[in-house]
């Protein structure tokens, strides 16, 4: 009873939102009223835990609210500019397949992104790119949101590893006795290297499930088929990234596989892609936009441009407020460069510090902020574009309505986020109950057994789902995670690839975290249409944890596990190829 009430949060999301497709921020607020009365009522969390979590959501809502009025801003200013026309030339002038640019501006450039910010940032700079070059704004989501697995663990220059698993694991007494004479940054670094290569494995796949997903969706033919036409490109797009990206976690640790597989993948898959290299003869483009179906769009409209005009400005001056993102991104969060550690000193981070007399607390370093770095980018713009008085004010004034339109949907989602993981009783309760998410996961492990690591990712995914965040999940479920994988008798060498288990699965789970989904659709003007993505990006999800699961029984217990390993790819394929034909 109590591992169902324990679910029952996560229950009510995925039937109010992605059963009964209510808008986000009536869901979210019936399941945070849901997840507070049962914290008080069967957990007896203290009261002031409960505000405390709150206040903590609360705040870290309004700080998701400014990345997404910047990300917005960008656009908007990129759009009223017009440098965007020459955007869309640039894109064309690659290549004029929509299964194309998704690949290199999703994949490649997201990843970038990620592996130098992290928290989101992706979706915020590359939902409203592809945005702007065209694609239903539902597409351009979904397309960020796929592509928020694979470099996850490494975002953020390694953030995930570094914090999350680091702090998930340290000062544990079991875990520094079954692994000396090495330190924990020794076995830090071996997780890293396990991390890298499941993710490699599996995530090579995703520019093609991108595609696949682009085409059956997004197309007008409905049709799953037509995405496996860009196989050849979209697994070679797939091995650009992820090749040099193992290779760097395994040799150089967590900090820098995401931003280098980004850098490598561009450089060898943009020029591949003017020449025309592995691509198929038949050009994938959506229907006109008066076929759309209405789920497609938002509330922002696309520009009608003419692509035949000839832009104001040149392609390298148009792409050159989001060179600036990326350089910027990169250095205020490379350690060395020296502007990481003064952006978040205590002289220049707001803090909340025991908030309602609880050990909870949160700060906020707005100066490190992803959304700093986009509105600085975005006032360049006016004067690199030479924009005037009646365009700014046009590109502030849209910007703050859609943000707007987004806040109800946060300020519920992630104070319930907060509230259920710390839902742990008082330290009075006779009978002491671990907080929600930990109780799931020990239900899990008990049901389970021995083909425990199985099901570790999905754990990871489960934590990454209620949090919004890889780094959070691991630092929930790192320990518990070792510590279930010497109870069924592995060796600390075993059991570090179950905590990368845990770091797979938590990276996945950002496909579908509710927080992640709706700051995304928000930047796009995609309002109360959360469930709808969730619905899409939980099929990715899905290959994505049970191929690591696989991987997982192959590399810690029988080779044999590998057959699986290459089936289900392949039976993944084949079923979502047969339902895209069905629906034709």
């Amino acid at each position: 009873m109590l591992t169902f009430l324990a679910l029952l949060p996560i229950l009510i999301v995925m039937v109010l939102l992605v059963i009964m497709r209510l808008p986000a921020k009536y869901a979210m607020a019936v399941t945070y009223l849901v997840t507070a009365g049962l914290a008080l009522m069967v957990w007896h969390a203290d009261i002031n835990q409960i505000l405390a979590a709150t206040t903590k959501g609360v705040i870290t809502a309004i700080s998701v609210l400014f990345i997404v009025f910047t990300a917005i801003l960008l656009l908007n200013t990129v759009k009223e500019s017009g440098a965007i026309l020459a955007i869309r030339k640039g894109f064309m002038d690659i290549s004029p397949d929509r299964r194309v640019q998704v690949i290199i501006v999703a994949w490649l450039f997201g990843c970038l992104i990620e592996g130098a910010s992290g928290w989101g940032t992706p979706s915020a700079v590359g939902a409203p790119l592809l945005f702007a070059l065209g694609f239903p704004a539902m597409a351009a989501v979904m397309s960020m949101l796929i592509i928020q697995s694979t470099p996850v663990s490494y975002g953020a220059v390694g953030t995930p590893l570094l914090i999350g698993v680091k702090n998930g694991l340290d000062g544990k007494e079991d875990i520094l006795a079954s692994i000396t004479p090495a330190t924990l940054d020794d076995y830090i670094l071996q997780t890293t290297a396990n991390v890298g290569m499941f993710h490699a494995i599996i995530g090579f796949l995703i520019p093609l499930i991108l595609c696949c997903f682009l085409t059956r969706f997004f197309g007008e033919k409905r049709s799953f088929t037509q995405g496996l036409q860009v196989a050849p490109f979209a697994i070679f797009a797939g091995l650009a990234f992820t090749v040099p990206y193992f290779l760097v976690a395994k040799f150089l640790g967590p900090e820098f596989p995401s931003l280098v597989g980004g850098f490598i993948g561009l450089a060898i898959v943009v020029p591949a892609a003017k020449k025309g290299f592995l691509q198929p003869k038949e050009i994938f483009d959506f229907p006109e936009e008066s076929k759309w179906h209405e789920s497609w769009m938002g509330n922002l409209a696309h520009d009608n441009h003419d692509d035949n005009a000839t832009p104001k400005f040149s392609v390298f001056r148009a792409f050159a407020p989001y060179l600036i993102v990326i350089l910027l991104l990169i250095v205020t969060r490379v350690p060395a460069i020296g502007l990481k550690g003064l952006l978040n000193s205590d002289a220049l981070t707001l803090k909340f510090n025991n908030l309602f007399g609880t050990t909870i607390s949160t700060k906020e370093a707005l100066l490190y902020s992803p959304g700093t770095v986009l509105l600085i980018a975005s006032v360049i713009c006016i004067f690199l574009f030479g924009m005037n008085q009646s365009q700014i004010k046009k590109s502030w004034g849209t910007s703050a309505k859609t943000m707007l339109s987004a806040a109800p949907a946060l300020l519920c989602s992630i104070p319930m986020v907060q509230v259920f993981i710390n839902s742990g009783s008082a330290p009075d309760v006779a009978t002491a109950l671990p907080a929600m998410p930990i109780l799931l996961a020990q239900s899990t492990a008990n049901a389970f057994g021995d083909s425990w690591p199985m099901f570790a990712s999905s754990i990871g995914a489960l934590g990454a789902f209620i949090a919004g965040s890889n780094t959070i999940s691991n630092m929930m479920f790192a320990y518990f995670q070792w510590s279930t994988a010497v109870q069924i008798g592995l060796d600390s060498a075993m059991a570090s690839k179950v905590v990368a288990l845990q770091a797979v699965g938590g990276a996945a789970g950002n496909m579908v975290s509710v927080h992640n989904v709706v700051a995304a659709a928000a930047v796009v003007g995609l309002i109360n249409r959360e469930g709808a993505v969730i619905r899409i990006t939980l099929i990715s999800m899905t290959y994505y944890v049970v191929q690591a699961g696989l991987l997982g029984m192959a590399f810690i217990f029988n080779p044999m596990w590998f057959i699986p390993v290459v089936l289900w790819p392949i039976g993944f394929f084949t079923v979502m190829s047969m339902m895209g034909n069905k629906h034709k």
